[in-house]
């Protein structure tokens, strides 16, 4: 059972400052309950989108104790960068290691937990694979560890040639709000945000495919707790890759958290509460 409190929540948000990274000004927000906390996540949003939109769960997760911090990766949302452009896919890698030492000056002694959706639940699993320490489990939520959308091969070939020679070229995704929720208001919103782009770079294409593949071959190295959901109806991940990952990884302590008929945003659509809470009892009952 969810033990559900009333809580005082402290809101902030702002600019990023760098530690130990170079790369352009990220954004972040922060949502922190009074009192003793049981954890504190850093969030990592998918690719067209940003932080802001899981500030409902942020909320969610306060009401158990847990504080997060949702980052604003190079390119989206209100950092600054090129939109969802990137060199090397290892600068997601270094924004998320930016996080750490962020995390730690407002965690005390309490635990960290590093969750991604999608793209950013890419970037998570090579960033605690990169760097364990001090994370205490992986959360991921519809990670895209593969694509479930059909490209025709022309325009794979296609993209491979413009990301050598035109990297910043971008084409439409194609994905819209009704892709990716059955809830109608939100994927309006999604539709009508602002701050989502609508184009998939091609650098970033190729480079997330490589990624992925590597991320893939090293799951056996994970051996923190791992919690995946995922949405039998995912239109944008690939659910086998996903499943390839989670059955990898050495973890002991790891949980699937399927979830029947729901799209790829399973923390954006109408039963978004159920997740948010199973992913809370998971921090907070025993890690």
């Amino acid at each position: 059972m969810v033990n559900r409190q009333t809580v005082s929540v402290r809101h902030s948000e702002g600019i990023f400052g760098r530690r130990n990274t170079s790369g352009p000004e990220l954004y972040y927000r922060a949502t922190f309950p009074d009192g003793a906390l049981a954890a504190v996540v850093g969030i990592l949003h998918g690719y067209f989108e940003h932080g802001k939109r899981y500030g409902h769960v942020a909320d969610a997760w306060a009401e158990r104790g847990i504080a997060s911090v949702a980052l604003d990766l190079r390119g989206h949302g209100r950092a600054q960068g090129a939109r969802g452009y990137c060199e090397r896919f290892q600068e997601y890698v270094d924004d998320a290691s930016e996080l750490v030492p962020f995390l730690k000056e407002r965690a005390g002694d309490s635990p960290l937990y590093l969750f991604g959706h999608s793209f950013g639940g890419l970037v998570a699993a090579a960033a605690v694979l990169a760097q364990p320490v001090p994370w205490r489990g992986l959360i991921l939520s519809a990670p895209y560890f593969g694509r479930a959308m059909h490209v025709p091969r022309f325009k794979l070939l296609a993209g491979k040639i413009a990301s050598r020679l035109a990297p910043k070229f971008a084409l439409p995704s194609g994905i819209r709000g009704s892709d990716v929720t059955h809830d109608a208001d939100r994927a309006r919103e999604y539709d009508q945000d602002p701050l989502v782009f609508t184009k998939v770079n091609v650098r970033w294409f190729t480079e997330t495919e490589t990624a992925q593949a590597q991320t893939l071959a090293r799951a056996r190295s994970l051996t923190m707790p791992l919690y995946v959901a995922m949405g039998t109806d995912d239109r944008v991940a690939k659910i086998e890759s996903a499943r390839a990952f989670f059955d990898g990884a050495s973890s002991r302590d790891k949980k699937w958290d399927g979830r029947p008929g729901l799209f790829h945003e399973v923390l954006n659509e109408p039963e978004w509460r159920s997740v948010a809470d199973a992913m809370a009892e998971w921090i907070v009952v025993g890690r």
